[in-house]
């Protein structure tokens, strides 16, 4: 925390910003909405049978719905401070201090183009489709965001869990 010259109230000290991808978000979007008006196409049009038309109707909806969480979840941004990281909407993903590892390797259970925290300790479980998720000791970022950026923001959350950030003082 600093304090702000003009105000003399306490500011956070934002390390990273990891939004979601402009194309990537709507490509996931789309992709949910498509697949919803053709199973809902198929439901109503092709049905084989009673027990499809239900089926295809609901799966249809499931989907559309899915596209809409996905599309209010990923309009939100993961933000990383010394103490914590959270989304910018006030959800507190996990407190810095509370990291055991940082994997963004190959063969690490990850979202696409993310990266996989585990923790010393349990979090609340939650997801964000195409943002976040966290279960247990584990918390997921990634999906629909730059791989670039939350690369960056791997290796700074890395070195902040470990204290290797520098640190200033107010002169």
């Amino acid at each position: 925390m600093t304090t702000d010259e003009n105000s003399g109230q306490k500011t956070e000290d934002i390390l990273s910003v990891l939004p979601a991808s402009v194309g990537r978000r709507w490509m996931g979007i789309t992709v949910f909405f498509a697949l919803g008006v053709v199973l809902l196409w198929l439901g109503i049009a092709n049905s084989p049978s009673f027990g499809w038309r239900i089926a295809f109707i609901a799966f249809g909806a499931a989907a559309l719905w899915g596209g809409d969480v996905m599309r209010r979840a990923t309009a939100d941004e993961i933000v990383l401070t010394r103490e914590v990281l959270r989304t910018r909407s006030g959800r507190i993903l996990t407190r810095v201090d509370n990291v055991e590892k940082v994997e963004r390797g190959a063969f690490a259970f990850k979202p696409s183009q993310g990266f996989l925290v585990r923790l010393k300790s349990p979090t609340e479980p939650g997801w964000a489709p195409g943002l976040w998720w966290a279960r247990g000791t584990y918390i997921g970022v990634g999906g629909v965001v730059s791989g670039g950026r939350a690369k960056a923001m791997a290796e700074i959350l890395t070195a902040a869990s470990l204290n290797m950030l520098p640190s200033y003082e107010d002169d």
